[in-house]
């Protein structure tokens, strides 16, 4: 993705099923579990860079002693930063004799993360302060192990402010900030309802003591916990939590917007946001790696008991298409498939963009994200090629043309596609702009590229796997690209064009900041449509009226005017370099939203594209982005509430 767009949060969980001890003997380390959390979280370093923050509960630790921990850091590199420090304690821990690696009983007693529960999340924050307080995981503390909690997620809810509103309602004193402060309240308050209902149920049998807590943390159900907990929400989530006893859990949205995907021995269990981290770390095959389904909770109880249950009514699956197209690693081997999908299917536009002239084009990509769609680009241009060389070979023979060596070289040759590595990334100098302000004229010198590649009157193609603002291409990528020459610079998009905000955990949140947004808008206003805005202004306040299960999307009626090679026509005038003294022409072809589904089947939700929200916070908060857009108020419509 040409502009930089980050996202949703990383979460990984790891329950050992073995003492450390086994760990120790079998794999010669005490601490197996604790460096395949850390490897778990490096390996979704992509998903979140604002901070980091681990957990662990030590399961059936004394009375008096402390038996969940978490640390969390948001200086520059915090992933390494945080367990470079944990592993600089336990060496120095190992120093003065308090801990002896050959007795992993001593691991666990005096290593804050030397347990057999933890987990560990990646943050980038959507909603809240940028600061330590808001990075997960968020505790809840008690004096009951069994009241005592601490959850992470990627998510965002859609609602937060109602769902304060029912926490206030109840007599209790949320702090406003972030979802997960009110995700936390809430399975809490059941957490504390259940184990209040056992204790004196217990109590009023003749339970006491020590025999009261045990009974509690077996007879909890926290499947019934998550169930009644998240009756209320509206979002899209991938949760993960620790109780105080060792009980842990994991649930996914209803609409299965965030992955969520677990792997499962006699050793241990591991969730993670991706598959393709778990099947590294563990050495595991595809088949190895399940899914946890939308709408489930899997439970892991103190002694190892493992179930999976629906807690929420079965929803329409909308599982985000993006994670496909550009966030989630393209190790995954599905993933990888799909992007190359993504590009063979851009093809016929791409075909149609250069007159079919593949001997005079070349074809690239921008950024190295758009890698594997570019060579899916490549496969389906080779296979469009063939298919004419065997048309052009058949037609020969039944004419009874004799085809020579050369002449079948000359067919096979000809128009053949072309594809080069145009565009550089200066890695270097992109860090050092991003730590500095007001640097836009170094930002043009981001990109290098090759010279001499591109010759006189080529056609240049490059291949984006998204364009969201338009910002990158505008100000740095096009300017660089013209210093080749080409007739023609070509901008294909394996995604569709963005039309509208994302309010489930994906930073763009505004509508002021979407290029296919704005070409509508300049659209309207040549053809004298202003009015519409207006329009549809005034129809959002009426959608905020009704409840939110009965609200709608009166913003499509912003692009039902045009067709999509109408914006895109729009959008290539937008991105061209005008400060440049190059005199070509430039074309933008978008994927098609059926292509899109075609291409990844399993993951159909779409809504930044369509405006069709799988859940009805969705439309509550496209209402709100307008209005916000309308009345010339910046920042995220969530924020703005």
């Amino acid at each position: 993705m040409s502009d930089l767009l980050q996202h949703e949060c990383g979460i990984a969980l790891v329950r050992l099923l073995k003492p450390l001890s086994y760990y120790r003997e079998k794999y010669g380390q005490s601490l197996w579990g604790f460096q395949k959390l850390f490897l778990l979280m490096e390996k979704q370093h992509n998903r979140g860079q604002d901070g980091v923050g681990i957990g662990c509960t030590k399961i059936n630790m004394p009375a008096g002693q402390p038996y969940m921990f978490r640390e969390r850091n948001i200086e520059k590199d915090s992933l390494a930063q945080l367990f470079n420090e944990q592993l600089s304690t336990y060496d120095k821990l190992i120093g003065k004799g308090i801990i002896d690696e050959n007795r992993s009983e001593t691991v666990k007693k005096h290593f804050e993360f030397g347990g057999e529960l933890l987990m560990g999340h990646l943050r980038y924050g959507t909603s809240g302060d940028f600061v330590l307080n808001s990075c997960h995981p968020y505790i809840r503390r008690s004096n009951w192990p069994t009241k005592t909690l601490m959850v992470q997620g990627n998510f965002n809810m859609t609602n937060t402010p109602e769902l304060n509103d029912l926490l206030i309602s109840r007599g209790q004193h949320p702090v406003f900030g972030t979802d997960t402060q009110t995700v936390l309240e809430e399975i809490g308050y059941h957490l504390d309802q259940a184990h209040d209902f056992l204790y004196h149920e217990l109590r009023d049998g003749g339970s006491s003591g020590t025999d009261t807590a045990a009974a509690i943390a077996h007879e909890l159900d926290l499947a019934q916990i998550i169930r009644k907990s998240a009756k209320a929400w509206d979002g899209g989530y991938a949760i993960s939590g620790m109780v105080g006893n060792g009980d842990a859990f994991v649930f996914r949205d209803p609409a299965g917007i965030r992955p969520c995907s677990y792997y499962k021995t006699d050793e241990v269990i591991a969730f993670a946001s991706e598959r393709a981290p778990l099947m590294t770390i563990f050495d595991a095959e595809k088949e190895d790696i399940h899914e946890l389904e939308p709408g489930h909770v899997a439970t892991i109880k103190s002694n190892g008991a493992f179930a999976i249950t629906r807690y929420a009514e079965e929803r329409s699956p909308a599982k985000c298409s993006f994670e496909r197209i550009y966030f989630s690693r393209s190790n995954d081997p599905e993933i990888y498939h799909e992007r190359q999908e993504l590009g063979r299917r851009l093809c016929p536009q791409i075909l149609n963009a250069v007159d079919n002239n593949l001997a005079d084009t070349v074809v690239s990509f921008v950024p190295n994200t758009a890698e594997i769609a570019y060579h899916g680009v490549m496969l389906g241009l080779r296979e469009h090629r063939r298919h004419e060389v065997h048309a052009k070979i058949s037609q020969a023979m039944a004419s009874g043309e004799t085809l020579t060596p050369e002449a079948i070289d000359n067919l096979v040759l000809n128009n053949w596609p072309r594809g080069e590595k145009i565009a550089h990334k200066d890695i270097k100098l992109r860090t050092f702009i991003s730590q500095e302000s007001g640097r836009e004229r170094l930002v043009s010198h981001v990109y290098d590229i090759s010279y001499g590649v591109v010759r006189p009157g080529d056609s240049l193609v490059v291949v984006d796997d998204s364009i969201v603002r338009g910002t990158t291409l505008r100000k740095s990528i096009l300017k660089i690209l013209t210093r080749t020459n080409p007739a023609k610079i070509v901008v294909a998009s394996t995604a569709p064009q963005i039309r509208y905000p994302d309010c489930y955990g994906i930073d763009m949140a505004e509508f002021g900041k979407f290029i296919a947004f704005e070409a509508a808008i300049s659209l309207l206003k040549e053809r004298g449509e202003n009015a519409l805005l207006h329009e549809v202004y005034t129809e959002c306040l009426a959608e905020l009226e009704k409840p939110a299960a009965e609200m709608g999307n009166p913003v499509k009626k912003i692009y039902a005017p045009f067709t999509d090679d109408e914006i895109s026509a729009k959008i290539a005038e937008f991105i061209f370099p005008r400060d440049a003294e190059w005199k070509g022409e430039i074309e933008v072809v978008y994927q098609t939203v059926g292509n899109l589904h075609k291409a990844i089947p399993e993951h159909t939700g779409d809504w930044y594209f369509t405006g069709n929200y799988p859940t009805p916070g969705g439309n509550v908060f496209v209402n709100r982005a307008y209005i916000a857009f309308h009345d010339g108020k910046s920042g995220r419509a969530y924020d703005l509430v």
